[in-house]
């Protein structure tokens, strides 16, 4: 078999798990969210000031994982781009 095919199947692979695993990640992250934002709600003890820095960190939470997501994209995109141009 040729070996920039070779590449080419563990790009894909690796792709696809980084997919799953991110997906996975991302839906724990929402349901964790969403758990925690339902406890701060009838939670009396916790200032709203607390509540609105928690709420900012996880937005930057959010943006960072985003970012991330978009960066691994981009890059398996120009490895695969490589890999096309040489083939």
């Amino acid at each position: 078999m040729d070996p920039k095919q070779v590449a080419k199947q563990m790009i894909a692979f690796n792709k696809a798990a980084f997919d799953n695993n991110f997906k996975t990640m991302t839906a724990l992250y929402e349901q964790t969210e969403r758990m925690i934002s339902k406890f701060w709600e009838k939670s009396p003890m916790f200032p709203e000031e607390g509540k609105k820095v928690i709420t900012e960190w996880l937005k930057t939470y959010k943006n960072g994982c985003e970012n991330f997501k978009k960066t691994v994209d981009d890059n398996f995109k120009k490895v695969e781009e490589y890999f096309n141009k040489t083939a």
